[in-house]
């Protein structure tokens, strides 16, 4: 194998591929990136059994072939290389990088020993590439992290006709979003589990490259089945998660008719004074936010008799409210909003609030939605 490939194309390409390697592989050979050389460029693939990515670089090939290399090793040689052309041959059982003065010699694994990638799924349709990567960010952020429990570390896509929405939540908060698409089945209407980081880093990946993402889905049954995205030479297919018993997310949202207080608060605003009475708190010390007709008030207390305040404009309708709430679950959430307002709309200090984005005039934005359990507190 030899070529010559444009520095900043190649070290995406390997920094994408390397980001879904395992970090104990089973065998030696998941830990690597295989190159494959063809007449046009290079494909950087990893795959793990269940998550697999191909990345296309065009490039010149003098001699076509393939080599099986250390992934996260070439990921951080890749990024440190001056902005000149990478040239790569494999030399026996070595693969040598050259970039300007620099020069790296790195040892091979056996090519042939590496599992053959899934086959793309059929096509189920197309979404916008930048609006898609900022709503899986959106929902994303409320998957849960605790691996005993899989099922929450998912994001659930339903696909309804031409819409599309996103669900995750870790029990302690829960994000919807819902956007348009455009199917090849207009009578379509899939659920699938999709494990949260893959399709974060896949939508990220994706994102900046603007144009359609095309999404493919083959499901043998409720509980099985396999996900692709592709773009652009780029692709990441992955095995679903078994989301037959998802639970019923959506009956967590209050009624309108419920709803006793709202509050129209600026974002940036809150999340810094969030951010700063928080610093006396610990982990499992809350924020308290006082909403009365005229202010918010933000307050924490921490050990040692530690405790802070701070007051901010906000606007308020209904009783007076004073409401806690874990620090990082709030600001993580209010980050995702993409506005310039918050609109808070709360039953009562005991139940789930909503934090939507707000509008010019006040008002919700519809699309997006952000629900946060509260934290009790006595006062």
């Amino acid at each position: 194998m030899k070529l010559t490939v444009e520095r900043g194309a190649f070290a995406d390409a390997v920094h994408d591929a390397a980001k879904a390697l395992p970090n104990r592989p089973s065998v030696p050979v998941l830990a690597g990136v295989r190159l494959i050389a063809d007449d046009n460029g290079v494909t950087v693939s990893s795959f793990d059994y269940e998550v697999s990515t191909e990345v296309h670089v065009r490039g010149t090939v003098t001699d076509p072939g393939g080599v099986l290399v250390s992934g996260r090793l070439l990921a951080e040689i890749t990024k440190a290389l001056p902005h000149k052309p990478v040239s790569l041959a494999s030399v026996g059982a070595h693969l040598e990088l050259v970039c300007g003065s620099a020069r790296f010699t790195l040892p091979t694994m056996p090519v042939e020993d590496y599992p053959a990638l899934p086959a793309m799924p059929a096509p189920a349709g197309t979404v916008d590439a930048a609006a898609f990567a900022t709503a899986v960010a959106q929902v994303a952020v409320a998957a849960g992290r605790d691996e005993t429990l899989p099922m929450m570390t998912g994001v659930r896509v339903e696909l309804a006709g031409n819409t599309m929405a996103l669900l995750a939540t870790d029990r302690y908060r829960l994000a919807v979003r819902e956007m348009r698409w455009t199917p090849d089945n207009p009578d379509v209407n899939i659920n699938a589990l999709v494990p949260a980081r893959t399709l974060h880093d896949t939508a990220k990946a994706l994102g900046p490259l603007g144009g359609e993402v095309t999404i493919a889905l083959a499901q043998e049954n409720a509980g099985e089945g396999m996900i692709g995205f592709a773009r652009d030479g780029r692709r990441t297919t992955s095995r679903l998660l078994d989301g037959a018993n998802y639970p019923p997310v959506r009956s967590l949202f209050p009624k309108p008719e419920a709803v006793a207080a709202t509050a129209v608060v600026p974002v940036a605003a809150l999340v810094e004074v969030v951010k700063r009475v928080a610093l006396v708190a610990d982990r499992a010390t809350p924020v308290l936010l006082s909403f009365s007709p005229d202010s918010l008030i933000v307050e924490a207390g921490g050990t040692e008799d530690a405790r802070a305040s701070e007051a901010m404009e906000a606007t308020f309708t209904g009783d007076p409210l004073t409401i806690g709430f874990n620090p990082q679950y709030l600001t993580e959430g209010l980050q995702q909003l993409g506005s310039r307002d918050a609109h808070f709309a709360s039953t009562n200090a005991f139940k789930p609030a909503v934090i939507t984005p707000a509008g010019d005039d006040g008002q919700p934005v519809p699309g997006y939605r952000y629900l946060i359990m509260p934290i009790r507190v006595s006062r």
